[in-house]
């Protein structure tokens, strides 16, 4: 290793690995001792599913859950997110899949499946994942208990306990439970997507059983505190109490049995953006019909008998492939409201992010001064986020700015990023803003946004027919003299302040004349009429970033061929398009050592003798979500280096206006590679190893080497604990 790395904890012997390991994939018509590299690089065989990889890293999510030392806390944390994407991936993969075998669609993937058969490779993976990640639960339930933090059933409570649960019912839950019926003068009700409900079976005097659908609040806490004779926390499920007390709901009548069900549907829009008069009304109207998607899964309580199963089956309009059993809880993302209690005991420790080197002690104005003297590097979340917000709220006072232009993807609620640009609009700046209001399930906070903004006079721009901006840069204009100056933040994350303490990313102050300028060149471009295709330094999607890339990867095959160094390091989140990974095919049969860290998805197989052999791929799956990309060119060793907002995926290289941006400082391009980059792919604590095959193995020491999670590092040299 070219530096000391401070140790960190080991991993346990004893932790439970994935216990999902087939793929479900299509058995290769190639045999173990097909010559690869005899096949054409395209060959579908050299490719993995992405549907399955994508399941793989929600393996390697799980893995963290099952981590016996993560806290406690961390992994209910992990099994929220779980339950999350899993939840995403059916709204939105699984649906794609289905809308393809419904309208008759047999053209196969990349590697080579039918959408029928990407449906049957990925079902025994999701079933295994959503029972694995059950049982995981109890296990860190047992734990919570120990430590005096009690999830209970209700059947479990004392009479006090019973009693407190009871008026809480009364006083919050019941009015705002509705009871809805199924019979002959009442049709099925609407079930909304992600909702959790209750099937009810009631008996009235003369026998006669009827289905009622009572969906439990979600506007309500999922875990409900209860009355307890000592310090120890208890909290009960929602669903439960709402069962218990049914009979309120439905007086007179004799409650059979009740289970818990939870629907999940379609929620992929396409968006005629050609036909459309308004995008911000077209928008508004599709995420109301998103709601009503046809349904894609149904998880229910493994206990539900079959003829209830066949009411919803049948009303739903699914079959029985659709239908997940489970034991409970149902609703896996909502774990959230038990991550946030307070036991810090049970977390991981706190930290204070620092400043960035470079804007130290440095407040109003005089962030203008710092980075005229240098380019200043940020690393989320290990330095604070809080200068980008101050360098905004500068700007919006500052009187000799005149003009702030800002592009937003996912910014959160209660954002002070934009709480800066309406201030800046307030006093007279000349204020444009890009909302990108087809940030999948961001919609409706953005056109939130984006209204706000308008009623304060900013020019709300709303994006580029049929592209989505995904870059992420901000542009201040600022009067110098006699002339001005443009100060630029790129970035590879959001500006949002809540995922900047949560996602590892990158950023860039600069005042360089030729970035300013192309990014004065973008803005118009995403504002305006403009033709213009190559920038200054800037590279753009859908414009050049894949003809760049594509170059840059090519002249390292030269330098290999020539018989010099030739090496690549990609950080990204995920790897799928074809060509790409075809030329990194190349790139390794001509010598170049090609290190991939890839977060999620990556279609690409290493390791395959005549194809593959120099590029290894590492996931990276710890305690903040690694959401950076650097792209790292050896350049016979005058290195360049990019960094930005796409990743290898045909979307972000040929249908989204992305941004890839020099890092210009020699000293900033050596801290990327010495520290940065070769601390992850040094890391062999939350490091996975990527197998040719398409799985995944944990990153083993070797004797006498220190331990290194990557993330524990880079808060340790970076940031002092409270």
């Amino acid at each position: 290793m070219e530096a000391s790395l401070p140790s960190t904890k080991p991993v346990s012997d004893t932790i439970q690995q994935t216990p999902v390991e087939s793929t479900g994939q299509r058995s290769d018509s190639t045999s173990p001792e097909t010559d690869f590299s005899a096949l054409d690089l395209g060959h579908p065989s050299l490719l993995v599913n992405r549907e399955v990889s994508q399941l793989r890293f929600f393996c390697r999510v799980l893995e963290e859950a099952q981590d016996e030392t993560v806290p406690l806390l961390e992994r209910i944390k992990f099994l929220s997110i779980l339950g999350s994407i899993m939840s995403e991936f059916f709204m939105v993969r699984v649906a794609g899949l289905k809308q393809q075998i419904a309208a008759g669609i047999t053209e196969v993937s990349p590697d080579g499946l039918t959408p029928s058969e990407q449906l049957a490779a990925i079902h025994p993976m999701v079933e295994q994942l959503m029972e694995s990640s059950r049982v995981c639960f109890h296990e860190v339930l047992a734990g919570l208990d120990r430590s005096g933090l009690h999830v209970v059933d209700y059947e479990a409570l004392s009479e006090a306990q019973r009693a407190s649960a009871r008026a809480y019912f009364e006083n919050i839950v019941f009015p705002v439970l509705t009871p809805l019926a199924y019979d002959p003068s009442r049709p099925f009700p609407f079930i909304s997507n992600m909702s959790l409900n209750l099937a009810v079976i009631i008996r009235e005097d003369d026998g006669t059983e009827r289905f009622a659908r009572v969906k439990v609040p979600s506007t309500l806490p999922r875990l409900i505190p209860v009355s307890s004779a000592d310090q120890d926390v208890y909290l009960v499920w929602l669903e439960q109490v709402v069962s218990a007390y049914l009979i309120d709901l439905f007086p007179g009548m004799e409650i059979v049995e009740a289970h818990p069900f939870r629907v999940t549907r379609d929620a992929e829009i396409a968006i005629q953006e050609l036909e459309a008069d308004d995008l911000l009304e077209t928008i508004e109207r599709f995420v109301r019909r998103r709601r009503f998607g046809s349904v894609v899964r149904l998880v229910i309580d493994r206990h539900m008998p079959e003829y209830i199963q066949s009411i919803l089956k049948k009303n739903l309009q699914i079959g029985p492939e659709d239908v997940y059993e489970v034991d409970l809880p149902l609703a896996m993302s909502s774990l959230g409201c038990l991550y946030g209690y307070d036991r810090p005991d049970l977390k991981d420790q706190a930290f204070v992010p620092m400043d960035p080197e470079g804007l130290e002690d440095v407040e109003g104005p005089e962030i203008f001064a710092a980075i005229r003297r240098q380019d200043i590097l940020l690393h989320h979340p290990y330095e604070s986020f809080e200068p980008v917000v101050e360098f905004l709220e500068t700007a919006a006072r500052d009187p000799n700015v005149l003009a702030i232009k800002q592009t937003l993807y996912r910014v959160g609620r209660n954002s002070p990023v934009v709480a800066a640009l309406l201030e800046a609009a307030a006093n007279g700046k000349q204020v444009a803003v890009l909302v990108e209001l087809k940030a999948r399930f961001d919609e409706e906070s953005n056109i939130e946004w984006a209204k706000a903004l308008e009623r304060e006079g900013v020019h709300v721009i709303y994006g580029l027919l049929g592209l989505k901006t995904h870059s992420k840069i901000a542009l201040v204009v600022r009067k110098e003299g006699a002339g001005i100056r443009r100060y630029v933040h790129l970035a590879t994350g959001n500006y949002n302040a809540i995922t900047a303490t949560q996602y590892t990313d990158l950023g860039l102050f600069t005042a360089r004349e030729d970035l300013g300028a192309d990014a004065s060149d973008l803005f118009n471009y995403l504002t305006g009429y403009s033709k213009l295709r190559e920038y200054r330094k800037l590279v753009v999607a859908p414009l050049n970033l894949r003809e760049k890339v594509e170059s840059l990867i090519r002249r390292e095959i030269e330098y290999a061929q020539r018989g010099e160094k030739g090496h690549l390091i990609f950080k990204i989140n995920s790897l799928v398009d074809k060509k790409m990974i075809r030329i990194l095919y190349e790139a390794s049969q001509a010598g170049v050592k090609v290190d991939l860290l890839v977060r999620g998805i990556c279609c690409l197989r290493p390791g395959i003798p005549g194809v593959s052999e120099n590029i290894r791929v590492i996931s990276i799956v710890g305690r903040f979500l690694e959401h950076s990309r650097v792209y790292y060119f050896h350049n016979g060793g005058s290195a360049e280096c990019y960094l930005g907002s796409a990743d290898l995926m045909p979307r972000n290289l040929d249908r989204r206006v992305e941004v890839l941006f020099p890092v210009e400082d020699p000293a900033l391009i050596e801290r990327l590679r010495r520290e940065i980059l070769h601390t992850y792919l040094h890391d062999n604590v939350k490091a996975r190893i990527m197998q040719s095959d398409g799985s995944y193995k944990r990153a083993i020491p070797a004797p006498g080497e220190p331990l290194i999670n990557s993330q524990e590092w880079f808060i340790a040299r970076r940031t002092p604990r409270p």
